[in-house]
């Protein structure tokens, strides 16, 4: 391996360079993870940071057995990415801005087409992105580095990164209630439901996805093409270097499904790449640049240096729309690290190759309608 895949204990490496900030509870909680019975590896990516109970930004690998709580609430969270047909140089911020409007609220019903009568009332949260660290961005792309890649660097990009919303909260409350944290063995009947509620969560993560990315092209007034569209929270059946299991991500990117975006905060470049699978990563990628500082010390950090107007624009010029003064604390991008440094390691221990940089333009959080 590597050097910068580092070893932690015999069944726990990380991914890390001397540049990067990894939180020591963060490095704890991987340790407690890989001692869950039929545990067998767990690797920490470089956005690694601690979450509640167990760490964000790893993969974990286990047999005959699974945990649906290290999966979380929020099923089926990633990222799609598209090419639209707008024209970088030809935008007003202020247009977009007003032509976007407020997409906090439900679709319209002849917006949502033909939706799976079991969804029920989370139909309803369809086409919307939720809180925490979701959003849709515009992007600009202003560095190629595989022009053979097709992208074009006269149209802005269309980042949306939200999940399952409420159907995945239900799911892991109603995992949690019956069986607690000991994980459900295979085969079993237990097990049976579990991931047949886990492929409808992934199901409903998908749909929202390019239902919130087809009504901003058409607030907006354009179309666009979708280039990838990828789960960071998820289980999943693998083999791994000859062993039959179970593989956790738990906020990190596949690198066995083609092209991925690994984005920055709003405040600094995203990235495009082609990964390059390896065992040693458990098929896995850093999913974003990775928190710094808890949610609940953001505000105290930053009040006396940000008012919200000056957090609403970056150092790129660009504009966030986020109407939750809480939020807009939470989510600054003093708040996170560096994307150079998540990139760089991954490039380092040679499971990237990069192909394009972006840089954002709009983001999108919330109206203050939700």
């Amino acid at each position: 391996m590597s050097n910068t895949i580092g070893s932690v204990t015999p069944r726990v490496s990380l991914i890390a360079s001397e540049h990067t900030w990894i939180e020591g509870n963060a490095i704890q909680q991987l340790e407690i993870t890989a001692k869950l019975p039929d545990m067998v590896r767990v690797v920490g990516m470089p956005d690694l940071h601690p979450g509640r109970g167990y760490p964000v930004g790893a993969a974990f690998f286990s047999q005959h057995r699974f945990y649906p709580a290290l999966i979380g609430n929020d099923i089926g969270c990633g990222m799609s990415l598209w090419q639209t047909d707008l024209l970088a140089m030809k935008q007003s911020l202020d247009k977009l801005e007003k032509n976007l409007g407020n997409i906090d609220g439900p679709l319209e019903e002849e917006e949502l087409g033909d939706i799976p009568p079991a969804l029920g009332d989370y139909s309803r949260a369809l086409g919307t992105i939720g809180g925490g660290n979701h959003f849709a961005e515009l992007l600009r792309i202003d560095e190629i580095y595989q022009p053979q890649a097709g992208l074009d660097k006269k149209r802005l990009m269309l980042l949306v990164h939200s999940g399952s919303r409420g159907l995945g909260q239900l799911i892991l409350e109603q995992h949690v209630r019956a069986h607690g944290h000991h994980g459900l063995l295979e085969n079993t009947d237990a097990a049976n439901d579990y991931l047949q509620q886990h492929q409808q969560a992934l199901d409903f993560a998908s749909l929202n996805r390019q239902l919130i990315a087809q009504r901003i092209l058409q607030r907006l007034r354009t179309a666009g093409d979708c280039l990838l569209d990828i789960h960071h929270n998820l289980l999943a059946a693998a083999t791994i270097e000859g062993v039959p299991g179970w593989l956790h991500r738990k906020g990190a990117t596949p690198s066995d499904e083609g092209l991925v975006v690994i984005p920055g905060s709003r405040g600094d470049y995203s990235y495009i790449v082609q990964p390059l699978p390896a065992a040693s990563s458990l098929y896995s990628l850093a999913h974003g640049a990775g928190r710094k500082w808890m949610r609940s010390e953001c505000k105290d950090r930053l009040s006396a240096r940000f008012s919200t107007e000056q957090l609403a624009r970056t150092r790129f010029g660009s504009r966030v729309i986020c109407r939750d003064r809480q939020l807009i604390y939470q989510e600054a991008p003093e708040a996170y690290k560096p994307i150079d440094s998540v990139v760089g390691a991954l490039q380092q221990a040679g499971l990237v190759t990069l192909v394009a940089r972006m840089q954002p333009v709009l983001t999108y959080k919330t109206s203050g309608g939700q």
